[in-house]
């Protein structure tokens, strides 16, 4: 067992991407822990904004390669920069047993979803997927299997009648940062107060890259369902990692963007296209119409009202 000086800087190396590692590495800098280095991808996008490796570049910071962290010989290398913790915020990376095992206290992981009931991917979308009323997100150590081990953090969250995959995503990342802060504070002052709270196996779910129903829409589902397909794939302006459900129009693909209930009931065929309003079209779900409001069709973002006729049906 090692002794700690309380209280004492956190050597903190940081396996971040996405708008959550920026913002996590941003809130490092200017918190009271030291860090040791940033890894993360080579290529950026500015089409997106500030990148993890564009502000670590402009603040000094070491930085490795994103694939580094696969490999068992990098846990030297943490070693001898005396790193403490491990975050991982938002990489898919699959880190190395012999690296995870390298720094001095140990590897957490920022997770957006809670514990173990949304392990894998995407959890935001699939919990409005599933009409979660509530979601949360969670800090957790992290062990060979994928977000299987104890929790250290978590904060719940409210699932938003309107809530899209990107809004909820959000919300995981503004709370999520002020765990892993709370997590480094804890850190300096007593490594052993770090909650160790076991998952419980049985509750278990892991989702993986797969997308609900393949992606299609069904009009013979209830509106409320599928406007929630709709919202937890809707990432606008971002690109979803689910793509966004499609439907056929005269045999073509007919991607929807944007829907929402109406509470209006419907006893039209499923799929029928019927009022036409400003930039909305109402189409038949199995029990009220569904207001679509933007669609893609051969690549091109259109108003539902320009595209869509009454009259014509959306191929279920």
């Amino acid at each position: 067992m090692f002794e700690w000086r309380r209280p004492r800087k956190v050597n903190v190396l940081l396996v971040a991407e996405e708008a959550a590692g920026v913002q996590t590495l941003r809130a490092i800098l200017n918190g009271g822990h030291r860090l040791i280095g940033v890894v993360t991808s080579e290529t950026s996008d500015l089409r997106r904004g500030a990148t993890v490796r564009g502000v670590a570049e402009s603040n000094g910071c070491r930085l490795w390669p994103a694939d580094s962290v696969k490999h068992s010989g990098f846990a030297d290398e943490i070693r001898a920069a005396g790193v403490d913790i491990l975050l991982n915020v938002h990489s898919l990376r699959m880190i190395h047993p012999a690296v995870l095992a390298a720094p001095l206290i140990g590897s957490f992981n920022l997770h957006p979803g809670p514990l173990p009931e949304y392990s894998g991917l995407n959890a935001p979308s699939w919990a409005i997927y599933n009409g979660e009323p509530r979601h949360a997100v969670t800090v957790h150590w992290m062990t060979a299997e994928v977000d299987s081990g104890p929790a250290a953090y978590r904060e719940d969250l409210i699932t938003g009648e309107d809530e899209t995959g990107l809004t909820l995503s959000v919300k995981c990342v503004r709370a999520g940062v002020p765990l892993l802060l709370r997590l480094l504070d804890a850190a300096s002052e007593d490594p052993a107060s770090i909650p160790r709270l076991p998952q419980d196996c049985a509750r278990r779910r892991c989702y993986g890259r797969e997308v609900p129903q393949n992606g299609r829409l069904r009009w013979s589902q209830s509106a409320e369902r599928i406007v929630r397909f709709v919202r937890a794939c809707d990432y606008s302006p971002l690109p979803s990692p689910w793509g966004y459900p499609y439907t056929r129009l005269k045999g073509e693909p007919c991607a929807v963007l944007k829907a929402a209930r109406t509470r209006r009931p419907c006893a039209a065929p499923a799929g029928t296209i019927g009022e036409i309003r400003d930039a909305t079209a109402l189409v038949a779900a199995s029990d009220e119409w569904v207001a679509i409001s933007q669609v893609n069709v051969a690549g091109h973002v259109l108003r539902a009202a320009d595209i869509l006729q009454t009259g014509a049906r959306l191929e279920d």
